[in-house]
């Protein structure tokens, strides 16, 4: 009885396996079957595409690489105060017009660098029953060509050159009557110094020159000598208009904004001749503090200290403050 369980079982199993493979492959006649699709809503159309070439023209761009930087600011201050005859303060009438003219290229390309700037500089005042007196009066033309050995450090070629404009006096009282003496004008003195060297550039806003190679000429091309106010001659021997001397030099720049519209820009040059003893050495400090107040207007105070024994055995000094307003191209 076991045994025909057994076999029933066996005998079921494969009933259906043959069952299922003949379901399986029974074919389905799709000859005369019709299959029908739900119509898309959207409309379409049917046709043939037509290609056509198209020929593309190569655009070409002129743009070119500029490598030049220039920025160009003029600036006019005017300072005027005018009173009554009978004004019991005290006072006097006064009329103070300066001038600033600043040009500044600059050149870079692949480690090779040129910078050429140019300061003029001129101012008057008038007060009344009173000779006509300079604020400021400079010409000033520096030029450097750089060449890129390391990060921060450059071999320089530079020449610059500084004189005035205009006649330069000395002011005295004779007689209780104001008078004035001659000590300088345009050339006289007039420097120009050729400098070779290294210079560090960390930054973007400061830089000091290394010109171990300098060579610096003074000119006097009027005579100017005063033995009361200019004993000294800036260093030329009486009856010569002509001095060459050979030095080292050391050029420190510094043009930053420190603070919102404010901008700081400072100028440091030390010259010790290699055929003088160290009393000698020349130095100069130019420091310019600019505030913006609007697009136009400005405030500005400037410095200059100045130790050169050639034309004054004391330190020189000058300051100003001036409110005016100021153009920049471009801007």
């Amino acid at each position: 009885m076991k045994r025909f369980n057994i076999c029933l079982f066996l005998l079921l199993i494969t009933s259906v396996s043959l069952f299922a493979q003949e379901v399986d492959t029974i074919p389905i006649d799709t000859k005369n079957l019709e299959i029908k699709l739900k119509r898309s809503p959207l409309p379409s159309r049917t046709g043939s595409l037509i290609y056509k070439p198209v020929t593309i023209l190569p655009i070409i761009v002129s743009e070119k690489v500029n490598y030049w930087k220039t920025r160009t600011s003029v600036g006019i201050n005017v300072n005027q105060a005018t009173f009554s005859n009978n004004w019991k303060s005290g006072g006097v009438n006064s009329l103070a017009i300066g001038g600033l003219v600043n040009y500044k290229a600059e050149y870079s390309k692949e480690g090779y660098s040129y910078t050429s700037e140019v300061i003029l500089e001129y101012g008057k005042i008038n007060n009344k029953d009173q000779l006509q007196k300079k604020t400021r009066d400079r010409i000033f033309w520096d030029n450097k060509a750089a060449l890129q050995i390391s990060k921060n450090w450059y071999f320089f070629g530079s020449v610059n050159f500084e004189s005035q404009f205009d006649k330069g006096f000395a002011y005295y009282k004779e007689n209780n009557e104001e008078k004035q003496s001659l000590i300088s004008k345009f050339m006289s003195p007039g420097y120009l110094t050729e400098s070779i060297g290294f210079e560090y550039k960390p930054t973007g806003y400061f830089s000091t020159r290394i010109g171990t190679g300098t060579a610096k000429q003074t000119f006097l091309l009027d005579s100017v000598y005063n033995e009361r106010f200019n004993a000294n001659h800036y260093g030329i021997p009486k009856n010569k208009k002509f001095r060459n001397e050979l030095a080292f030099q050391i050029v420190s720049n510094f043009d930053k904004q420190i603070f919102t519209n404010v901008n700081l820009k400072a100028r440091y040059q030390m010259f010790i001749p290699y055929d003088r003893p160290l009393v000698h050495v020349d130095h100069r400090l130019d420091v310019e503090l600019r505030s913006k107040l609007n697009r136009f207007m400005n405030v500005t105070v400037t410095g200059v200290g100045l130790f050169d024994k050639d034309a004054d055995n004391e330190i020189q000094g000058s300051q100003t403050l001036a409110l005016g307003v100021t153009f920049v191209f471009p801007r």
